[in-house]
């Protein structure tokens, strides 16, 4: 294979992407990104490299919880940290991650402790990648430069047909020098191409919004939410969402496709008018239409019955694998709160700290000093006396974003099964590995301003549904 790096100069253009081959093809020169694949080998010629050895920790319990790892033998030969998980221990919801000193495991940080082990779980790290005898490290390194602070999506594909589908594998904001990323999960038998894009020009579907990826701080600032303690950063990757929620007409035109092919549903949505959001719906039936969905809109869907991701969840009540990467999903509860947010910091609402029926449609009391809406009750502009007091979606004004209702109006049904947060940074966080309920957020018609809040967490039981439950759909950028 090749022994040493190789780059490839692209002179800019009006395309907003640039792609490199594993195999060291020439970058195309279609590009205002510069990306430059430096090959496969990254080692030293003539110098024997140490065989890599996978790290290994044990967990420490505490009351059911998982409080600490112990490293007991660090690995060699770690270019990026290794992904930790746990299993066994008859809880579920621990997580962590890894941090690496030269090559090695050095110390295991706690994300979350989990609930329910009654024996400590066994502590599984991932292996470093394997390496040629001649020192050559199997591992396909990307390097992209472009205008500071522009952030730029690096995405792989098998092909470069017309109608390939890119997958993004991370989120990078470019400064002054280049940046550098190693791709450990690139080598596998085939092919892979790889672009850099930038976010800012990705095109946007019809009544959707751009999320771009980024930091932010998720939690409670006024630490007002015991559940929603303690603050700590989370990076979310970019991703669409709608600006609205689902619709009884957007929710009854999929149905009914959805229906005559193959699917069927336990419940179904309901709806006051076409306008207003639907609702009613089970968790599982709203999985279930966001797969429905993307079939009918000629994407891939997200939701499977099956490990292997080959039998696409159509019927019943199923816990399903999820391709993240592809199709419409429900939002987790980091990209909810990091899409209601739209961008600011340490506030209660969208808008800022204190909220009126002007703004949302929820139940006003006199009891939180932060709601100061001159009308107390259900909203008067939509209590008609006919339940639910829905109102049309987007009706108020909406956040930075351009995305309405994230507060009020109906309840949002989101992925996660619910964990306990940790103040470690996390990455697009996607809730304990197992429980009895999904979580749900912003709040609706018949909740008073505290539920109402971008930080307040709920959850229900995935096989019910109520006239106040409703949700929006989010859907990767690597879709076309």
């Amino acid at each position: 294979m090749y022994t040493t790096p190789r780059e490839a100069f692209l002179e800019p253009s009006p395309a907003q992407t640039a792609t490199g081959f594993l195999r060291n093809t020439p970058l195309r020169p279609w590009a205002v990104l510069l990306a430059t694949v430096l090959g496969i080998g990254l080692g030293q010629l003539g110098a024997q490299t140490p065989p890599e050895r996978g790290a290994t920790g044990v967990a420490a319990l505490v009351s059911g919880f998982v409080v600490g790892v112990t490293v007991t033998d660090g690995g060699v030969g770690y270019l990026v940290p290794p992904t930790v998980s746990f299993t066994g221990g008859g809880g579920a919801g621990a997580g962590a991650y890894a941090l690496l000193t030269n090559g090695s495991v050095s110390q295991i940080v706690m994300t979350n402790a989990g609930t329910g082990y009654v024996s400590a779980p066994a502590v599984i790290i991932s292996l470093p990648p394997k390496s040629l005898g001649v020192g050559l490290t199997l591992s396909p390194t990307v390097r992209v430069r472009g205008e500071p602070g522009t952030v730029a999506l690096i995405q792989w594909a098998s092909s470069v047909g017309n109608t390939n589908h890119w997958t993004t594998i991370t989120s990078v904001v470019l400064g002054a020098d280049s940046f550098i990323w190693c791709d450990t999960d690139g080598v596998q038998p085939g092919q892979r191409f790889y672009r850099a894009i930038d976010q800012s020009t990705i095109p946007v579907p019809a009544n959707m919004a751009l999320v771009p990826a980024s930091d932010f701080t998720m939690g409670d600032s006024f630490e007002e939410v015991a559940g929603s303690l303690p603050l700590h950063t989370v990076t979310v990757s970019a991703f669409f969402v709608d600006k609205y929620e689902v619709t009884k007409a957007v929710w009854d035109g999929v149905h009914i496709w959805a229906t005559t092919n193959g699917y069927s549903f336990e419940v179904g949505g309901k709806g006051k008018a076409p306008d207003h959001p639907a609702q009613s719906m089970t968790w599982y039936d709203a999985v279930k239409w966001c797969n429905a969905r993307s079939q009918k809109e000629g994407k891939t869907p997200a939701y499977y019955t099956d490990a292997a991701m080959t039998m696409v969840y159509k019927s019943g009540n199923v816990d399903p694998y999820v391709r993240w990467d592809r199709g419409y999903r429900l939002p987790t509860e980091a990209e909810w709160e990091k899409a209601a947010r739209g961008g600011a910091s340490g506030l209660r609402f969208p808008w800022g700290n204190t909220i009126t029926h002007s703004q949302a449609n929820y139940y006003s009391s006199s009891g939180l000093e932060y709601d100061q809406s001159p009308t107390r009750s259900y909203h008067p502009t939509y209590n008609d006396g006919v339940f639910p007091f829905t109102s049309p979606v987007g009706t108020f004004l909406t956040n930075a974003y351009g995305l309405y209702d994230m507060s009020g109006n109906v309840w949002e049904w989101c992925w996660d099964w619910p964990a306990g947060y940790g103040s470690e940074a996390q990455t697009d966080p996607r809730g304990a590995t197992s429980g009895a309920f999904r979580a749900f957020r912003g709040g609706g018609w018949d909740n008073n301003a505290l539920c109402c809040r971008v930080a307040y967490r709920s959850w229900y039981n995935p096989a019910y549904g109520d006239h106040f439950i409703g949700f929006r759909c989010v859907l990767p950028p690597s879709q076309p």
